[in-house]
């Protein structure tokens, strides 16, 4: 049997509560809501789920709080196959949150990053075995700035392959940049950070992601599109995180950045062909069957 790829993802995990209503209500104002319910969530969490469905042995680096959400979360990250031995449970801080609320096709969301704010630099340093590994580090910006920072200064000493998601966006120090070996930001996220930079940048660590324009990569020097798939689009939602646990598990493959960049493409076409941010991501059987109807390769 082929060993998986060792994929550890540092990042956040959160509970979306999301609620439906006719009416946005105006500052102190109550008014009667429709559907509500909740569905796991994080960037980091989302990106695992990805990771994993596309055959990559995964372990999540993060916390949660000592409630219900956090002890839901973490049995259904385990039910995806996640190794959750080294999640941190808080015992001062709730699990994180997202509240959304949905109205005439729009959207008004709360974050409270709870226990994701102690995926600190000495909870890094505690397991430092476990990254040291890993075929390849997967993190986003939804966990301290100091954490990120501490470990683009680790880099130089473990040899293992970096991606930092940059998302949300916050400005980064350009040392920190430097040091990771690839960064995935969308096109919004792009544009932010070659204004903050104002200065030439190792081109080929970003693979930029422009939705129906598809990916935007450096090869020899020269800036090339991926081209996306086109599909019906039922929900973008968790699209972003469906290509970045793609693309970290094709890059501990072995495989080169067009031909990873090609199937996380596939991975966030079909993701976005269904509802629910980690409900629409496609397992490896189904991105294998796309690709081969796409006739491109397979896995």
């Amino acid at each position: 049997m082929t060993k998986k790829p060792k994929v550890t993802v540092i990042g956040s995990i959160n509970m979306d509560l999301t609620v439906q209503t006719t009416i946005m209500p105006k500052q102190g104002e109550t008014v009667l809501g429709d559907n509500f319910a909740t569905y796991p969530g994080g960037k980091g969490a989302n990106q695992a789920v990805a990771a994993a469905r596309l055959g990559a042995d995964v372990q999540m680096l993060g916390a949660v709080g000592n409630d219900v959400f956090g002890k839901d979360l973490v049995h259904h990250l385990q039910n995806e196959g996640i190794d959750t031995s080294a999640i941190a449970r808080s015992e001062k801080e709730a699990t994180g949150t997202a509240t959304i609320i949905l109205s005439n096709q729009d959207n008004r969301i709360i974050v409270a990053a709870g226990a994701n704010k102690e995926v600190t630099p000495s909870y890094i340093q505690d397991h430092l075995e476990r990254i040291q590994e890993s075929d390849i580090v997967l993190t986003q910006l939804e966990i301290p700035l100091e954490t990120i920072t501490y470990l683009s200064e680790l880099k130089k000493d473990l040899d293992v392959p970096m991606i930092l998601n940059p998302a949300p966006y916050q400005p980064l120090p350009a040392s920190v940049i430097e040091a990771f070996d690839y960064l995935t930001p969308n096109e919004t996220e792009a544009e932010l950070f070659k204004k903050e930079l104002q200065e030439d940048r190792s081109e080929d660590k970003w693979i930029t992601t422009r939705g129906s324009e598809g990916v935007t990569i450096y090869k020899d020097g020269e800036l090339v599109t991926v081209p996306s798939y086109d599909v019906t689009v039922e929900d973008t939602t968790g699209a972003g995180d469906t290509f970045s646990g793609a693309l970290a598990t094709q890059l501990a493959e072995g495989y080169s950045i067009e031909q990873a960049v090609q199937t996380a493409n596939a991975a966030a076409a079909l993701s976005i062909m269904k509802k629910g941010a980690q409900s629409g991501m496609p397992d490896q059987a189904s991105v294998e069957q796309f690709l081969r109807d796409q006739g491109g390769s397979s896995l």
